[in-house]
Protein backbone atom coordinates (compact mmCIF):
# COMPACT_ATOMS: atom_id res chain seq x y z
CA UNK A 1 0.00 0.00 0.00
CA UNK A 2 1.30 3.33 -1.50
CA UNK A 3 2.16 5.80 1.73
CA UNK A 4 1.29 8.86 -0.69
CA UNK A 5 -1.32 10.08 -3.08
CA UNK A 6 -0.18 8.67 -6.05
CA UNK A 7 -0.05 5.07 -7.92
CA UNK A 8 1.47 3.92 -10.66
CA UNK A 9 0.88 1.11 -12.72
CA UNK A 10 3.40 -0.98 -14.91
CA UNK A 11 1.65 -2.47 -18.10
CA UNK A 12 3.76 -4.84 -20.50
CA UNK A 13 3.32 -7.41 -23.03
CA UNK A 14 4.19 -11.03 -22.70
CA UNK A 15 7.71 -11.97 -23.86
CA UNK A 16 7.97 -13.61 -27.34
CA UNK A 17 6.26 -16.49 -27.78
CA UNK A 18 7.38 -19.86 -30.54
CA UNK A 19 3.97 -18.57 -32.43
CA UNK A 20 5.28 -14.85 -32.25
CA UNK A 21 8.94 -15.51 -33.84
CA UNK A 22 7.34 -18.45 -36.65
CA UNK A 23 5.00 -15.01 -37.61
CA UNK A 24 1.61 -17.07 -37.18
CA UNK A 25 -1.85 -15.61 -36.24
CA UNK A 26 -1.40 -16.35 -32.29
CA UNK A 27 -4.99 -15.29 -30.46
CA UNK A 28 -6.06 -17.20 -27.69
CA UNK A 29 -3.77 -19.85 -28.66
CA UNK A 30 -1.30 -20.87 -25.96
CA UNK A 31 1.85 -20.56 -27.22
CA UNK A 32 5.03 -20.89 -24.97
CA UNK A 33 7.93 -18.64 -24.65
CA UNK A 34 10.78 -19.23 -26.98
CA UNK A 35 14.14 -19.61 -24.95
CA UNK A 36 14.89 -15.54 -26.32
CA UNK A 37 12.01 -14.86 -24.93
CA UNK A 38 12.48 -15.65 -21.60
CA UNK A 39 15.45 -13.54 -21.64
CA UNK A 40 14.00 -11.01 -22.47
CA UNK A 41 11.26 -11.54 -19.62
CA UNK A 42 14.53 -11.56 -16.91
CA UNK A 43 15.57 -8.46 -18.49
CA UNK A 44 12.58 -6.85 -17.46
CA UNK A 45 11.76 -8.48 -14.64
CA UNK A 46 15.50 -6.85 -13.46
CA UNK A 47 14.21 -3.41 -14.64
CA UNK A 48 11.44 -4.15 -12.11
CA UNK A 49 13.44 -5.01 -9.10
CA UNK A 50 13.19 -2.26 -7.55
CA UNK A 51 9.89 -0.93 -7.88
CA UNK A 52 7.06 -1.80 -5.77
CA UNK A 53 4.04 -3.88 -6.61
CA UNK A 54 1.30 -4.96 -4.72
CA UNK A 55 -0.50 -6.90 -7.34
CA UNK A 56 -0.48 -8.27 -10.76
CA UNK A 57 -3.07 -9.01 -13.04
CA UNK A 58 -2.39 -11.78 -15.99
CA UNK A 59 -4.31 -13.23 -19.05
CA UNK A 60 -5.10 -16.61 -18.75
CA UNK A 61 -2.89 -17.76 -21.75
CA UNK A 62 0.54 -19.27 -20.46
CA UNK A 63 3.08 -16.63 -22.32
CA UNK A 64 1.90 -14.05 -19.88
CA UNK A 65 1.99 -16.73 -16.59
CA UNK A 66 5.84 -17.37 -17.72
CA UNK A 67 6.25 -13.79 -18.57
CA UNK A 68 5.36 -13.12 -15.07
CA UNK A 69 7.08 -15.71 -13.62
CA UNK A 70 10.70 -14.17 -13.63
CA UNK A 71 9.08 -10.84 -12.32
CA UNK A 72 7.75 -12.86 -9.48
CA UNK A 73 11.09 -14.57 -8.19
CA UNK A 74 11.67 -10.56 -7.42
CA UNK A 75 8.57 -9.96 -6.33
CA UNK A 76 7.34 -12.86 -3.92
CA UNK A 77 4.82 -10.88 -2.22
CA UNK A 78 2.93 -9.58 -5.11
CA UNK A 79 -0.59 -11.11 -5.72
CA UNK A 80 -1.48 -12.06 -8.77
CA UNK A 81 -4.87 -12.13 -10.41
CA UNK A 82 -5.62 -13.76 -13.80
CA UNK A 83 -7.99 -11.57 -15.90
CA UNK A 84 -10.08 -13.11 -18.81
CA UNK A 85 -10.71 -9.60 -19.92
CA UNK A 86 -6.70 -9.11 -21.05
CA UNK A 87 -6.65 -12.33 -23.34
CA UNK A 88 -5.69 -11.36 -26.70
CA UNK A 89 -7.91 -10.96 -29.03
CA UNK A 90 -9.66 -13.76 -31.19
CA UNK A 91 -8.40 -13.99 -34.08
CA UNK A 92 -11.44 -17.12 -34.70
CA UNK A 93 -10.26 -19.21 -38.18
CA UNK A 94 -6.63 -17.29 -38.64
CA UNK A 95 -5.33 -18.49 -35.64
CA UNK A 96 -2.46 -21.01 -36.14
CA UNK A 97 -2.31 -19.30 -40.07
CA UNK A 98 1.20 -17.93 -41.25
CA UNK A 99 0.31 -14.10 -41.36
CA UNK A 100 2.76 -14.07 -44.72
CA UNK A 101 1.09 -16.62 -46.23
CA UNK A 102 -2.19 -14.96 -45.74
CA UNK A 103 -0.87 -12.11 -46.66
CA UNK A 104 0.26 -13.42 -49.94
CA UNK A 105 -3.30 -14.98 -50.35
CA UNK A 106 -5.47 -12.32 -49.42
CA UNK A 107 -3.72 -9.15 -49.65
CA UNK A 108 -6.92 -7.01 -49.85
CA UNK A 109 -8.25 -8.75 -46.01
CA UNK A 110 -5.03 -8.69 -44.34
CA UNK A 111 -4.27 -5.22 -43.74
CA UNK A 112 -8.26 -5.38 -42.32
CA UNK A 113 -8.01 -8.52 -40.33
CA UNK A 114 -4.24 -7.48 -38.98
CA UNK A 115 -4.96 -4.07 -37.89
CA UNK A 116 -8.42 -2.91 -38.22
CA UNK A 117 -10.22 -1.30 -35.75
CA UNK A 118 -13.65 -2.23 -36.93
CA UNK A 119 -13.06 -5.06 -39.41
CA UNK A 120 -13.32 -8.56 -37.98
CA UNK A 121 -11.64 -11.89 -38.63
CA UNK A 122 -13.76 -15.11 -39.46
CA UNK A 123 -15.34 -16.40 -36.55
CA UNK A 124 -12.67 -13.75 -34.26
CA UNK A 125 -13.24 -10.85 -32.49
CA UNK A 126 -12.69 -7.17 -33.95
CA UNK A 127 -10.96 -4.45 -31.85
CA UNK A 128 -13.87 -2.47 -30.63
CA UNK A 129 -15.09 -5.62 -28.37
CA UNK A 130 -11.35 -5.88 -27.43
CA UNK A 131 -11.35 -2.25 -26.25
CA UNK A 132 -14.82 -2.69 -24.53
CA UNK A 133 -13.87 -5.64 -22.47
CA UNK A 134 -10.61 -3.91 -21.80
CA UNK A 135 -11.98 -0.16 -20.55
CA UNK A 136 -14.23 -2.33 -18.73
CA UNK A 137 -10.98 -3.84 -16.65
CA UNK A 138 -9.48 -0.24 -16.53
CA UNK A 139 -12.73 0.80 -14.36
CA UNK A 140 -11.74 -2.03 -12.13
CA UNK A 141 -8.64 -1.50 -11.65
CA UNK A 142 -8.83 2.29 -11.09
CA UNK A 143 -11.96 1.77 -8.66
CA UNK A 144 -9.63 -1.00 -6.96
CA UNK A 145 -6.36 1.89 -6.76
CA UNK A 146 -8.55 4.96 -5.32
CA UNK A 147 -9.86 2.33 -2.69
CA UNK A 148 -6.49 0.20 -1.82
CA UNK A 149 -3.81 2.78 -2.73
CA UNK A 150 -1.81 -0.07 -4.54
CA UNK A 151 1.02 0.33 -7.33
CA UNK A 152 -0.27 -2.84 -9.91
CA UNK A 153 1.38 -4.87 -12.84
CA UNK A 154 -0.91 -5.88 -15.79
CA UNK A 155 0.72 -8.23 -18.24
CA UNK A 156 -1.57 -8.74 -21.43
CA UNK A 157 -0.77 -9.16 -24.91
CA UNK A 158 0.07 -6.77 -28.20
CA UNK A 159 -4.01 -6.11 -28.73
CA UNK A 160 -5.35 -6.15 -25.44
CA UNK A 161 -2.56 -3.64 -24.37
CA UNK A 162 -3.66 -1.35 -27.16
CA UNK A 163 -6.50 -0.27 -25.79
CA UNK A 164 -5.12 0.31 -22.25
CA UNK A 165 -2.37 2.87 -23.97
CA UNK A 166 -5.33 4.04 -25.86
CA UNK A 167 -6.66 5.35 -22.60
CA UNK A 168 -3.51 6.57 -20.74
CA UNK A 169 -1.91 7.80 -23.47
CA UNK A 170 -5.28 9.61 -24.50
CA UNK A 171 -5.16 8.07 -28.50
CA UNK A 172 -7.41 7.86 -30.98
CA UNK A 173 -8.09 4.85 -32.83
CA UNK A 174 -6.35 5.46 -35.30
CA UNK A 175 -3.29 5.91 -33.33
CA UNK A 176 -3.70 3.04 -31.42
CA UNK A 177 -3.87 0.77 -34.40
CA UNK A 178 -1.08 1.69 -35.56
CA UNK A 179 1.05 1.28 -32.58
CA UNK A 180 4.25 -0.63 -32.82
CA UNK A 181 7.25 -2.15 -30.59
CA UNK A 182 5.14 -3.54 -27.86
CA UNK A 183 6.50 -6.34 -26.72
CA UNK A 184 9.89 -6.33 -24.59
CA UNK A 185 8.60 -3.14 -23.32
CA UNK A 186 7.00 -1.40 -19.47
CA UNK A 187 4.89 1.08 -20.19
CA UNK A 188 4.47 3.43 -16.89
CA UNK A 189 1.21 5.25 -15.48
CA UNK A 190 0.87 6.91 -12.46
CA UNK A 191 -2.42 7.85 -11.15
CA UNK A 192 -3.95 9.39 -8.41
CA UNK A 193 -5.54 7.46 -5.65
CA UNK A 194 -8.59 9.07 -6.35
CA UNK A 195 -8.36 7.58 -9.94
CA UNK A 196 -7.22 10.46 -12.06
CA UNK A 197 -4.72 9.88 -14.62
CA UNK A 198 -1.73 12.00 -14.53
Amino acid sequence: MNNNNISTIYALTHCESCYNRLGIFTGRVNSRLTPAGHQHAEHLAEKLVDKKIDLAFVSPLIRTKQTLKHIQKYHPQMKVVVDERLIERDYGKLSRKSKAKYKREHPDLYPLHHRSYEATPPGGENMIQVEKRVTSFIRDMLEMISKDHINILVIAHGNSLRPFRKYFEHLNNDQMMKLRNLRHTIFTYTVKNGGENL
